[in-house]
């Protein structure tokens, strides 16, 4: 396959393993990722993931502010295929249709469930048993193309989103791997997606980070996993933001909405709907994330039961 002109779009830590992939399998002539960021007070520029590797590798980067108005350049390298892993744009269908194979995308669900850019936290979020990789043929629709192949994988009950994330980058990168020769050879089988089964996952909003007492311990505890160890759902207590790093589900039935109902020697219980929610590590405002015990042993002269978090 080192014959094979090969542009790579991609931009998060999850893509850095299918470029890795590419960079050695195939002729890898563009880098297309998001333009650079700037961090921190000193507001020092910060590289994508993806341009990272591509510097370090000496592969020709392009970082287009808006894809849709400057795609030529990308043409102009004349690709036998453009490959999207989490890139982070609509790309325009000129990019689509013009290789001569056409145009992959590596997406970290069992399309058509959860097309869009969240898929890893909602499939935790919403209570998925299940989720994977599909490598599909890219159409101007967001992730509705015709599906190549797929891989699943459990999501067990104790995985939070960075667990996911890992498994999913690594099947990703092995699964497009397995997959380019019979893209190459023609030897693959276009599905269609079933339009009524498809499910959504929009990118996280930042409200949405807040924890609300008002769901179920369980829907509460799928949330604080799907959101580690990023962004991270917070509540707030006594007026401080208190991220939430990991919790389990605990047996009190009776309290109020978010009411501390018991403090554990290792975890703060909270009433939700149903039954509580135990908090067991955290991440209080300004100091670093830390056992729910090593936060207690700070408050042995202050009665948190009773006291209610929003």
């Amino acid at each position: 396959m080192k014959d094979k002109k090969v542009v790579f779009m991609g931009t998060p830590e999850f893509s850095v393993p299918v470029l890795e992939m590419l960079d050695e399998n195939t002729n890898v002539v563009l880098v297309v990722t998001q333009p650079d960021k700037e961090s921190g007070r000193g507001h020092e520029i910060k590289f994508s993931p993806v341009k990272k590797y591509a510097v370090e590798h000496n592969i020709e980067v392009y970082q287009p502010t808006k894809i849709r108005n400057d795609f030529e350049y990308i043409l102009s390298k004349n690709p036998d295929v453009i490959i999207t892993c989490a890139y982070g744009q609509i790309i325009p269908v000129e990019l689509l249709e013009t290789p001569k194979y056409k145009a992959i995308n590596v997406h970290a669900s069992l399309l058509p469930k959860l097309r869009g850019g969240s898929p890893l936290h909602r499939a935790i979020i919403d209570g998925y048993d299940e989720t994977g990789i599909t490598i599909m043929y890219m159409a101007p629709g967001m992730d509705d193309g015709d599906i190549i192949t797929q891989k699943s994988i459990k999501i067990n009950e104790d995985d939070n989103v960075g667990i996911i994330h890992d498994k999913l980058s690594v099947i990703g990168r092995d699964l497009l791997l397995q997959t380019l020769p019979n893209i190459f050879n023609g030897n693959v089988v276009r599905t269609p997606q079933n339009k009524d089964e498809v499910t959504f996952a929009y990118n996280i909003k930042k409200e949405e980070e807040k924890i609300d007492f008002n769901k179920t311990a369980k829907e509460v505890y799928n949330q604080i996993r799907g959101m580690y160890p990023f962004p991270v759902a917070y509540t707030i207590l006594d007026e401080q933001i208190i991220k939430v790093c990991e919790s389990k589900i605990g047996t009190i039935t009776n309290g109020k909405i978010g009411e501390i109902v018991k403090v554990y020697k290792d975890g703060i219980g909270i009433m939700c709907k149903d039954k509580e929610i135990i908090l067991t590590r955290i991440k209080p405002s300004g100091k670093k994330e830390m056992n729910v015990q090593d936060f207690l042993n700070g408050k042995k002269n202050e009665k948190l039961e009773g006291k209610i978090l929003c």
